[in-house]
């Protein structure tokens, strides 16, 4: 066991292979708000960089459901563990330079790009699923903008 952890490696192991990276609950989540506003997309498209988690084929726009830990968002879900920091920190940076590197691959096709994290959708975040759905909608069906973020109660939406 590690200095500060409770659990033994297989332990942690078996949590960690647990975590999703593909249809995650906030995933479902929007993609059930989307599609009850008749908003149809394709799922994981491994030909467009990143895979994004959803892609609008009508409005060339790639849409990436973070979560906030994962993705190092800065918000209060995205903490680094008091753990193994380093480790930790490397994983994220790693991260998050990959993000940036798929939605400059995404913009340099001509495709427009919006994060919404994970803190937009939590329900302590005082937002409604509906309000960040609305939102959503409005940024994949009127927006010019190359690049769009979502996010939770004191984290602006904002362009990236």
């Amino acid at each position: 066991m590690g200095i500060m952890d409770r659990m033994s490696p297989a332990q942690r192991s078996m949590i960690m292979r647990r975590i999703r990276s593909t249809d995650t609950q906030p995933e479902i989540i929007i993609r059930r708000a989307l599609h009850a506003r008749g908003l149809r997309f394709r799922l994981h498209r491994g030909d467009l960089p990143g895979r994004p988690d959803l892609y609008f084929s009508a409005s060339r726009t790639a849409v990436f459901v973070h979560g906030c830990f994962w993705h190092l968002h800065g918000c209060a879900l995205s903490k680094v563990p008091t753990t193994r920091t380093d480790y930790w920190s490397t994983k994220l940076a790693s991260n998050r330079a990959r993000d940036q590197k798929n939605i400059k691959a995404l913009e340099e096709l001509g495709i427009r790009v919006i994060i919404v994290w994970e803190c937009a959708i939590r329900s302590r975040a005082g937002r409604r699923v509906e309000q960040v759905a609305d939102e959503l909608e409005k940024m994949i069906r009127g927006s010019s903008r190359l690049r769009m973020e979502l996010a939770g109660a004191g984290q602006a939406a904002s362009d990236a």
